[in-house]
């Protein structure tokens, strides 16, 4: 199982940051060790002392797909959730300083969140689906799934051309702004439209 991680795919959110928009959609991986999945509390590590929250819709794949086209993208995953990538933002920035590769500071334990799957066929059109982030009983983050710049069809596209997607494999499409510091006894709430798929404490 591979969790393929799409990141500067929300204008504001490369604003927020002082990145720069590229014209392919930009590819990180996570390991297994990094998800956390049902009633399992985040553990901010100790060797970080700024942890950002980044809450995004989440697909899994539902079958194996090598160069598989756009049009086609909607045939290979049924379900879709919420998810939080954990971000550690300091040791991110003195990799990147340093012209470093930056998965230590994405794919550490516990670094990959998800929440409950639902059916993707809920909805009219999956390129228009509300999420939005809630901590401690704020609202954080707002996004959608139209204001992606690489579409969700686009990504399985692009995805597919370089590695085989296989069942179970899940794909985090993107952060919209408003990323920020979690801190001990946090509670982030995620939701897909208006419902609750994830809850998450803080330890």
């Amino acid at each position: 199982m591979k969790i393929i991680c799409i990141g500067r795919n929300y204008a504001e959110h490369i604003k927020e940051l002082n990145n720069s928009a590229n014209e392919e959609p930009v590819i990180f991986m996570k390991g297994d060790n990094a998800l956390i999945t049902g009633r399992n509390p985040f553990f901010i590590p100790d060797w970080s002392n700024d942890i950002h929250y980044e809450c995004e819709l989440v697909l899994r794949i539902n079958r194996l797909g090598k160069n598989i086209s756009a049009k086609f993208a909607h045939k290979y995953f049924s379900e879709i959730s919420i998810g939080i990538d954990f971000t550690a933002r300091d040791l991110q920035s003195k990799l990147k300083a340093k012209g470093l590769p930056w998965e230590l500071s994405k794919s550490f334990d516990g670094a990959a969140a998800i929440g409950k799957f639902i059916p993707v066929d809920s909805f009219k059109d999956f390129q228009n689906i509300s999420f939005h982030l809630n901590l401690n009983g704020e609202t954080v983050q707002n996004g959608n799934s139209k204001m992606m710049l690489f579409t969700i069809r686009r990504i399985i596209e692009y995805v597919s051309s370089y590695m085989t997607l296989k069942k179970g494999d899940l794909i985090f499409t993107g952060t919209p702004a408003g990323v920020g510091k979690v801190s001990k006894n946090d509670v982030l709430e995620a939701y897909i439209e208006n419902e609750k798929l994830l809850n998450l404490k803080i330890k």
